[in-house]
């Protein structure tokens, strides 16, 4: 679809994509329902258009909240667009809901991903916590002053993360002089840069692959023979192809669930991996 589509470009002045974005007319349900009914029974790629086209301006208005993570807005827009292509070309128009409500956890899910693969903080993404709190620190301070001990507890407790791991990210965000090399030897001290410093690949991706070398290195056969045919064909394309490895929507696309469901799929069989690991090791 995307190579059909002629949509602004976003090559030149971002105020200048802005205001061609906003010049599009937002369709009222019915002609909405119309035209996704061409696509969908059809196939009609005009129908597409004028879909996409009329939605540029919300993926604009999503990607200005993430303005706070250093990357160009142009990008952060673009990668909105792209999830945007891939809400309309899924959007069931007897569903009964409205395209944008439908469209913004593509737009959200592409930004996201953009985001982790070049952010520089592989230990911030380790966790579903401590995404939340990647995601959710500047939209939960008060104000812009730096936060003082108690709220640094309240939010580190709120979002199930470390008191040391709200600190590092606020420093990140508010772009303070952070050092490099850890400031002791405690082990919950070690959240300085140069520990996970990475080259821009998704941090979670990074750790897992270190874990998945340690598991080829004490008997990944055998942990993979533990897991069903689904879950084992998730590693294999996500962790153990040498290239072309399978992002999270491609395998959602395949298997006709959410990527989501495919996360929780891949945590829980690299969960039981690492258990029958370890039992082989007792």
């Amino acid at each position: 679809m995307t190579n059909a589509l002629a949509l602004p470009a976003l090559g030149g002045s971002l105020e200048s994509y802005i205001q061609s974005a906003n010049s599009f007319p937002i369709l009222s349900q019915e002609e909405e329902t119309n035209l996704a009914r061409r696509l969908w029974n059809y196939g009609d790629l005009e129908a597409a258009q004028q879909l996409i086209l009329s939605h540029l301006r919300f993926v604009v208005a999503i990607a200005r909240g993430y303005k706070g993570y250093g990357l160009p807005q142009a990008d952060l827009i673009q990668e909105g667009n792209i999830g945007l292509m891939k809400a309309v070309k899924r959007f069931d128009p007897e569903r009964g809901v409205r395209l944008v409500s439908f469209a913004v956890h593509w737009i959200k899910a592409e930004i996201h991903e953009f985001i982790m693969r070049n952010w520089r903080l592989v230990k911030i993404a380790t966790t579903k916590q401590q995404r939340k709190l990647f995601f959710n620190l500047r939209s939960m301070k008060q104000g812009l002053d730096t936060m003082n001990p108690q709220e640094v507890n309240a939010m580190a407790t709120q979002l199930g993360v470390k008191s040391e791991e709200v600190i590092e990210m606020e420093k990140r965000f508010s772009g303070s002089d952070v050092s490099l090399e850890p400031i002791s030897d405690d082990e919950d001290d070690m959240y300085s840069p140069i520990n996970y410093l990475t080259d821009g690949a998704e941090p979670s991706q990074i750790l897992e692959r270190e874990q998945i070398v340690h598991m080829r290195e004490n008997g990944l056969q055998q942990s993979l023979d533990c897991l069903d045919d689904r879950s084992r064909h998730i590693i294999e394309a996500r962790w153990l192809r040498e290239k072309d490895t399978a992002t999270l929507h491609d395998l959602a696309e395949e298997l006709g669930v959410s990527a989501e469901r495919v996360r929780q799929i891949e945590a829980k069989a690299l969960q039981k991996m690492r258990g029958a690991m370890e039992a082989s090791t007792r």
